[in-house]
């Protein structure tokens, strides 16, 4: 008999953060979650997470999401096969196509529930793994020099090889820190730096001339997201490589950024991407057209952390350095056991599916 979806579970979270954190101007104490949890009727289980940004707009915020979840798209897909991903895509797309992020939390936990079922990871279920270890990327916020040398070096006793560094709060500002923390680390990891939009191209064009000297691996989103030109010319003036970030926000606009000549590297989650097959394919677009990978989102639970590395091991495009750090910035975890990437390694995990159960007390405690 047809193995068919039999109950749909949709869980609002605010998982506390560690702190506060600022990010392209907004700050935020909690990551607004959706946790959702399907099961068929022959009793295999599947789960995923989505965690908008707090910069998301209407109708992507997470309470917008978990209503279209619970209201539209739970009854619709009951009885539907979960084995069968696109024609789930194609039904997706068309209950929630202004809400994408809706429609990747679903196609997650199908994928988990398959992925499960044939008692193999996730990565096995996309082709299999050309990694067997994952590294991630540190951060530092714009902070004042000393503070901003005082966390690299913490990042780097801990055994992280790269950091992303914040900037926007003016150039001679983020001069100071970037030269700071290059002084504070020597050669010994590889620095990025990030603008989230806060500045529009001939302003980064200005920061780029006082910090390309200190061997910047990259420069994330120098210009507005639809900046296709100014990302170019950043690019072509700029004397760091380039990474579109904000501007790709599905396969057409990675197609966009290609054509547009925009970036050296492109950055995407599972969410971002559409669902974990989407993301599958737009990672051999992106090898296709000769550039490299940053896999990751900010603030991501358990759940998506590890599909997202799960994803990640299975191209040697993406660059070691992942950026699905979101373990480390909150306080707990929904998940009876919690992922540990504070070394800024871990050995690949091995399934069946996440190889991760959801834990009811704590989805009790953080429900939003």
């Amino acid at each position: 008999m047809k193995t068919k979806i039999e109950r749909v579970e949709v869980f609002g979270v605010a998982m506390p953060l560690m702190g506060t954190f600022t990010s392209a101007g907004i700050s935020k104490q909690a990551t607004k979650c959706c946790v959702i949890r399907l099961t068929a009727s022959d009793g295999a289980v599947g789960i995923s997470s989505i965690e908008p940004s707090a910069a998301a707009k209407s109708p992507g915020t997470a309470a917008e999401l978990l209503v279209t979840l619970r209201d539209r798209i739970a009854p619709a897909i009951v009885g539907q096969d979960p084995t069968n991903i696109n024609a789930l895509i194609e039904l997706l797309d068309k209950l929630a196509p202004t809400q994408p992020g809706a429609g990747a939390g679903i196609e997650m936990a199908c994928v988990e529930l398959v992925s499960r079922r044939q008692g193999v990871p996730i990565y096995t279920y996309l082709g299999g793994a050309a990694h067997s270890e994952v590294l991630f990327n540190g951060w530092i916020g714009e902070l004042p020099p000393d503070e901003a040398a005082a966390d690299a070096r913490r990042w780097l006793k801990a055994g992280f090889r790269s950091a992303k560094i914040k900037v926007g709060s003016g150039v001679e500002k983020d001069h100071d820190r970037v030269a700071a923390v290059r002084d504070a680390v020597g050669s010994a990891m590889k620095l990025r730096i990030d603008a989230n939009l806060q500045y529009d191209a001939d302003t980064s064009l200005k920061l780029c001339q006082l910090v390309k000297k200190y061997d910047l691996q990259l420069f994330e989103q120098p210009a507005h997201l639809r900046d296709l030109e100014g990302m170019a010319r950043v690019r072509r003036e700029g004397g760091i490589p380039v990474m579109a970030d904000e501007s790709v926000s599905d396969h057409a606009s990675l197609v966009a950024v290609i054509k547009a000549g925009a970036a050296d590297y492109v950055k995407f989650g599972i969410k971002q991407a559409g669902g974990i097959l989407r993301a599958s394919r737009m990672l051999a677009t992106a090898e296709a057209a000769g550039l490299p990978v940053v896999v990751g989102h900010g603030f991501g639970l358990d759940p998506s952390t590890i599909a997202e590395i799960m994803l990640a091991a299975t191209s040697r495009n993406v660059l070691p350095g992942l950026e699905c750090v979101g373990p480390l910035k909150v306080k707990d975890t929904v998940t009876t056991t919690r992922l540990d990437i504070s070394s800024g390694s871990i050995p690949l995990p091995t399934g069946p599916g996440l190889g991760v159960t959801l834990d009811e007390k704590k989805l009790d405690q953080y429900r939003m």
